[in-house]
């Protein structure tokens, strides 16, 4: 029973003022000069001795009555009490299969695998879920976090926002084309099969009727701020057909997205097709997900799928638990039929879904369009990259005896410092639920010996031997602390803590608030892999999921260690932040050569970078370019010009190393076979018909 062990789960410790203190400033010492340093270290000694000890005593007193005495207030002000867009912001998402597609019939797939989640609520409401235990050991897990994935809803408030959770739902809400329909579950008694849910769904698609006044784009509500979807739902939906059709959203098993677009894995354009399906998760168009669910399951166009989860309530290992048992249980046990339809029959007599009526006045409808434009700018500004790295995985790591997180997150640091030039404080997540109610820690993976290694792997003169020890060192002082944090003895969540206890006593400490507000410029995390075997079943590779960057400077990485032989990763960062987006966004100019962005997502054209191929880079015209809309021609010289400006702008340096000693812009040679570029858009690398120039052989 997966609650079984929960009473005798030990409660989480609160670590000494002095030890918590002394972590903090080891972690902080590669990031500081002498100077700073010893302003840091004068601050931390004065708390440790002086108000430190005050507030530990309450929090100590916390511990005693309290079951978890970080979760609650984690729940609440990290997240409830966030007034910004969850959006991107703390929303994440999951993928389907990479490669696998079991049924292209979108009603089909949507049947089965709906199907599969209510088959996970049945165990899960009968408790027949078995415990989860710490990998490689007979230790349980913390099992709280289950109890809210069904029939739950975040609702917004104008200070803060709170969780409503229904015992039972017997129904979803399906959203397709700017309208919502109520789908019930359940007909004669009995939980529908998939393909009396297939059938459903195939009457929603073929429903052509109009969205009422205002009803499109309804969801953008909750993907902007909090405090106006918390006046408007007071003002327009508390009453009346707005707020039955609200109820029915809000405490729905949980929410559907029929999307009319294709999205996932194209052999013929691996890159840029996950990099678009991946903003399609997170955010799709602003309006078509309903973020305040605790999860949207997204089934595309093209059978096609994935998930964006709201994250107050659980973390990410606990949806990862249930989308691998949901595609294992669509996969291998539920299956299609050769036409790829679902297995049996239909039934006629289930009544159809039903359209939620809704009577959305003009006010409502400028505070949808304001908030739908502060989610879009939001989209917007995210840049997303999905990519499956195969030349080795966790095979070959565990053959050089080091942890596979522990090498990824030192990769991490070393990629970084290369793309950065610098250190910079370093979140990986990492988990407490070795405790009651437990959630998670900070692991700061950026250390003292994760800096010398990676200013050892920049220096040609180190020797290997040098190298692999200085590894070993680093990689062994994250292990360590991962242990530590994973055994409450973390150092975030204590100051956190430490911190509200504060804010209670209304006394300031210069110490929290100067450690509270460092940003977390690379925020990392590992999604764990944990029920499919890959051995058995290779072409159940999945992708895993991301998050969008926790800093507006700073990059989000998710990672999931597949197999032996591979890893996939997901990088996040803003589009607006130069360092982090290298060929920065350009001004809008000229609709004739603008880019469109591959997704779509908002109808909207940009102007980037994107637009010209790799031969830009090299100061050449391209001719009968293959690249997807090269706007690197004289027909767009105006543009070309501006985007050579741009790039000059951001670095006068530019262009050096790939024009040599001729003027910028001085054409060398036209191309006549016709531009190839693997990705336009990427100034870092040559096309083939430049690595041709430049040895001279054209």
């Amino acid at each position: 029973m997966l609650y079984s062990f929960q009473t005798s789960l030990p409660r989480l410790p609160v670590p000494a003022v002095k030890d918590t203190v002394n972590r903090y400033l080891e972690s902080v010492r590669p990031l500081m000069d002498d100077g700073e340093f010893r302003r840091m270290e004068g601050l931390a000694k004065d708390f440790a001795f002086n108000l430190g000890p005050r507030l530990q005593w309450y929090l100590k007193l916390k511990s005693w009555w309290a079951t978890n005495y970080v979760s609650d207030w984690w729940e609440e002000y990290v997240y409830l009490r966030g007034r910004g867009p969850i959006m991107v912001n703390s929303n994440y998402f999951a993928m389907d299969f990479l490669y696998l597609s079991p049924t292209t019939l979108q009603a089909a797939r949507a049947g089965n695998v709906i199907h599969a989640i209510l088959l996970y609520r049945k165990k899960l409401d009968r408790q027949e879920i078995k415990p989860i235990l710490l990998m490689g050991s007979t230790v349980p897990l913390c099992s709280a976090q289950w109890e809210r994935m069904f029939n739950t809803s975040r609702i917004p408030g104008e200070e803060s926002d709170t969780l409503q959770h229904v015992k039972d739902s017997k129904h979803i809400v399906v959203y397709h084309k700017g309208r919502y329909f109520k789908v019930w579950l359940y007909h004669d008694g009995r939980l529908l099969k998939p393909r009396e849910i297939e059938q459903q769904m195939q009457r929603i698609l073929d429903d052509d009727s109009e969205p009422q006044t205002g009803e499109k784009k309804l969801a953008a509500l909750t993907a902007g701020d909090r405090v106006p979807w918390a006046r408007a739902r007071q003002a327009y939906f508390s009453h009346g057909k707005n707020k039955q059709s609200l109820d029915a959203v809000e405490k729905a098993a949980f929410f559907v997205t029929l999307d009319d677009i294709e999205q996932g894995y194209r052999k013929e354009d691996p890159v840029r097709s996950l990099d678009a399906y991946a903003k399609s998760l997170i955010h799709g168009r602003c309006y078509d997900r309903w973020f305040d669910k605790t999860f949207t399951l997204i089934v595309f166009k093209n059978g096609r799928m994935g998930l964006n989860a709201e994250h107050s309530w659980a973390d990410a290992p606990i949806v990862g638990h249930l989308w691998e048992n949901v595609m294992a249980t669509e996969y291998l046990e539920l299956g299609y039929s050769e036409d790829g339809h679902c297995k049996g029959d239909t039934n006629q007599n289930i009544p159809i879904p039903t359209k939620l009526q809704w009577e959305i006045p003009e006010e409502c409808q400028e505070v949808i369009e304001r908030s739908l434009s502060t989610a879009i700018a939001l989209a917007d500004d995210v840049d997303f990259h999905s990519f499956f790295f195969d030349a080795f995985g966790k095979g070959l790591i565990k053959k050089a005896k080091t942890s596979p997180d522990g090498f990824v997150q030192l990769a991490l640091q070393l990629a970084h410092y290369r793309d950065m030039g610098k250190f910079s404080l370093t979140y990986e997540a990492s988990m407490t639920r070795l405790f009651r109610e437990g959630r998670t820690e900070t692991v700061r993976s950026c250390t003292v010996e994760s800096c010398n290694f990676v200013r050892t792997m920049e220096d040609p003169t180190e020797s290997n031997e040098n190298k692999l020890k200085l590894f070993q060192l680093a990689a062994a002082k994250h292990q360590h602390l991962y242990r530590l944090a994973m055994t409450g003895a973390g150092i975030d969540r204590h100051l956190f803590c430490l911190y509200v206890v504060s804010k209670y006593l209304a006394v300031d400490s210069p110490f929290l608030k100067e450690v509270l507000s460092e940003p977390w410029r690379l925020s990392t995390s590992q999604t764990p892999q944990q029920h499919i075997d890959l051995k058995k079943n290779p072409e159940m590779l999945s992708c895993g999921g991301g998050f969008g960057p926790v800093a507006d400077d700073g990059y989000g990485v998710s990672y999931i260690i597949l197999d032996e032989d591979s890893i996939h990763f997901h990088v996040s960062s803003k589009i607006s932040c130069s360092d982090t987006f290298e060929n920065g966004p350009l001004q809008p100019v000229d609709s004739t050569a603008t880019f469109h962005l591959e997704s779509h997502m908002h109808g909207q054209v940009k102007m980037t970078s994107e637009g010209y191929c790799d031969c830009f880079a090299n100061g050449d015209f391209c001719k009968n370019c293959n690249c997807d809309n090269c706007c690197n021609n004289q027909l767009h010289e105006t543009e070309r010009l501006t985007a050579i400006k741009a790039c000059l702008e951001r670095n006068p340096e530019a262009f050096l190393p790939k024009i040599g000693k001729r003027k910028l812009g001085e054409i060398k040679h036209h191309h006549n076979k016709g531009c190839n570029c693997k990705r336009s858009g990427c100034l870092e690398n040559y096309c083939e018909c430049f690595e041709v120039i430049h040895k001279g052989e054209e």
